[in-house]
């Protein structure tokens, strides 16, 4: 067996390897899928390997993995790395606690739940409010869906299926929604997708038109999600006016999704864009986005945590031996067995403070700006997104942005994504790292702009120049 200090001096030299790569190569070298096994040694044997080898192959691991912490990813909804959240992940795996039962957890319990109610707190629940740490923010939708079908069908959880259920969410929602209606019984095909406005929010009117045809119809109205930064464009659905829709109807649960952009909440400059939040009977955000912490780092908070309990907690008399529920956090999770994610998100807010956490949000979308500033004053640009958002999506020189972003990817230049709505399709630019500063996101465009001039076929080529 190794010794756990040789392996942690190990882990100290990768790390060390890892940074200076991020430095010298901000993107790495792409191993195209069909020869990964043939490129890389991830055998596994009958006999371990050496030391030297094992860093060796370690090394060679660590280098050719996508690098999410430069400053030239832009494809994903996360990105960047906060020091203290680090630190508090590493601890975290070292102490390798449960967050079940007091028992096993002691003051990490104290922990999640200080999140959990200084969160509620700020966005204005009151003293009957709580939550937990599900898995991302698919689990989160997922949780709130169940809390919903089971306030509106108090017998299905029990008994199954009675009522013929509804659940409704924005054509701009995540793609969790439908699975999640799957998983819950509810169906995928009893989600009404609303339209939405040209800035990609949920159109409040259709929604109001769509519950009365659907009662009138014999539905029962369940669930509305509502989304706090859609996956694309960013749009914060107007959350206020969805909620004077659903306090019309007293068996539907206001969920909102806030797992892109919910951290807004820590702005005092941009906390306006969930005004209403406080009229929902759940909410969602994850740290691991708009906060930078690791993944994965959700909350979903629930304004009384009864409905929590009531369709999560199950008796384990084996597991629930000592201290009250309110610290035997297995009670209100959707899993027995779970991760400490709560404490790198700690060892952040407490390293920072809020004022610091609300810097991080603030410089989002800063950025933001810098990027949507660049492009309005580039006539070699096209510009399909809109103020208060940290998705820059536009399109360069016409140039197809599949054909582009994968060009960028496969020529490892910078990592960035492509988008659609309606019926364009468009490169999205996202800022959620808080690390960047604003001459990151004109390097950006200085990186795509030289690309393209020294590879001037790719004006006027389609997607299907990648299609094997």
């Amino acid at each position: 067996m190794s010794d756990i200090n040789n392996d942690l001096e190990l882990f100290n030299e990768l790390a060390k390897v890892l940074l200076e790569d991020e430095k010298n190569n901000p993107v790495a070298d792409r191993i195209d899928a069909e020869d990964l096994y043939a490129t890389l040694d991830l055998s596994l044997n009958d006999n371990g390997i050496a030391d030297a080898d094992f860093k060796n192959v370690m090394t060679e691991v660590i280098e050719a993995t996508p690098k999410t912490a430069t400053n030239l990813f832009f494809n994903q909804l996360f990105g960047g790395r906060q020091g203290k959240a680090v630190f508090g992940d590493l601890l975290a795996v070292m102490l390798n606690n449960s967050m079940y039962t007091y028992k096993v957890a002691g003051p990490q319990v104290g922990i999640e739940l200080e999140i959990i109610h200084k969160s509620c707190e700020m966005i204005g629940y009151g003293k009957t409010s709580s939550g937990t740490f599900p898995t991302g923010g698919s689990m989160s939708n997922y949780m709130a869906l169940i809390m919903g079908r089971d306030a509106a069908d108090p017998k299905f959880r029990n008994e199954g299926k009675g009522k013929n259920l509804l659940a409704y969410a924005s054509v701009e929602s995540h793609y969790s929604n439908a699975k999640n209606a799957s998983f819950a019984g509810i169906g995928r095909n009893n989600v009404r997708y609303i339209e939405t406005d040209d800035l990609g929010r949920m159109n409040p009117v259709k929604l109001d038109e769509q519950i009365q045809k659907d009662i009138a119809d014999g539905h029962t109205p369940a669930f509305v999600n509502a989304t706090a930064g859609t996956t694309v464009l960013g749009a914060f659905d107007p959350i206020d006016a969805i909620a004077d829709v659903c306090e019309k109807y007293d068996s539907i649960w206001f969920h909102v999704d806030g797992a892109y952009c919910g951290g807004a909440m820590f702005s005092a400059k941009y906390k306006h864009l969930l005004k209403g939040v406080d009229r929902s009977d759940s909410f969602s955000y994850n740290a691991h986005k708009m906060l930078g912490t690791p993944l994965t780092c959700s909350i979903i908070l629930v304004k009384d945590k009864k409905y929590l309990s009531g369709s999560f907690s199950n008796d384990a008399e084996y597991l629930y031996q000592t201290d009250g529920d309110e610290f035997n956090l297995g009670k209100t999770s959707f899993q027995c067995g779970r991760r400490n994610d709560a404490l790198k998100f700690w060892t952040l807010w407490k390293s920072l403070g809020t004022n610091g956490l609300e810097k991080i949000i603030d410089q989002q979308f800063i950025l933001a700006d810098v990027a949507r500033d660049y492009v309005r004053n580039n006539s070699d640009y096209q510009l399909y997104s809109f103020d208060d958002s940290i998705s820059i999506c536009f399109n360069y020189k016409g140039i197809d942005p599949d054909v582009l972003c994968t060009a960028l990817y496969e020529e490892k230049e910078t990592v960035v994504g492509f988008g659609n709505f309606r019926e364009d399709t468009f490169i999205r630019l996202v800022t959620i790292n808080g690390t960047n500063e604003p001459e990151d996101l004109l390097n950006f465009f200085k990186v795509l702009e030289d690309f393209v001039a020294n590879n001037p076929a790719l004006v006027g080529l389609d997607s299907s120049v990648f299609e094997a």
